[in-house]
């Protein structure tokens, strides 16, 4: 089967990736309020530098996943921490991005792009929450929910 990939592709769409691009500083990030632990919810700002590799991770835990079972992505109730992380941005371009997978921990909890494998084939999980996979051709163009 396929290799674990060195680098996978996010592109923004109106679903799960609404920000994804570039920073003002040509860092790349991702941006999503849709991260959570069987009790947190989070918004996590991802920044690779401007070459793909990791930088840092911005993390905010937020409480508001009211009516949402555990264990099921949806908003984090932060309506005032997505846009102060988009402002951290500069003036931003949402474009596709190709950057490396990662790992940190914060707080005890993991967040990242976390690369796995079951029978054989690969894939890279956004966490914490793992809501969102994607698999080869590691081109950002479809994704597990």
């Amino acid at each position: 089967m396929g290799e674990a990939p060195e680098r996978i592709t996010i592109v923004p769409d109106d679903y799960h990736v609404p920000y994804a691009g570039t920073a003002e500083d040509g860092r790349r990030f991702f941006l999503s309020e849709e991260l959570f632990d069987m009790e947190t919810g989070y918004v996590g700002l991802f920044l690779w530098k401007s070459d793909g590799t990791f930088d840092e991770i911005r993390v905010t835990a937020v409480s508001g996943r009211e009516g949402l079972p555990p264990g099921q992505a949806g908003p984090a109730g932060a309506e005032e921490v997505v846009p102060s992380r988009l402002a951290e941005l500069g003036d931003f371009v949402l474009e596709p991005i190709e950057v490396e997978p990662f790992t940190q921990d914060v707080d005890g909890v993991t967040f990242g792009w976390k690369v796995e494998q079951y029978d054989g084939a690969y894939s890279v999980n956004i966490e914490p929450g793992d809501f969102i996979a994607y698999y080869e051709p590691w081109d950002g163009l479809e994704y597990d929910t």
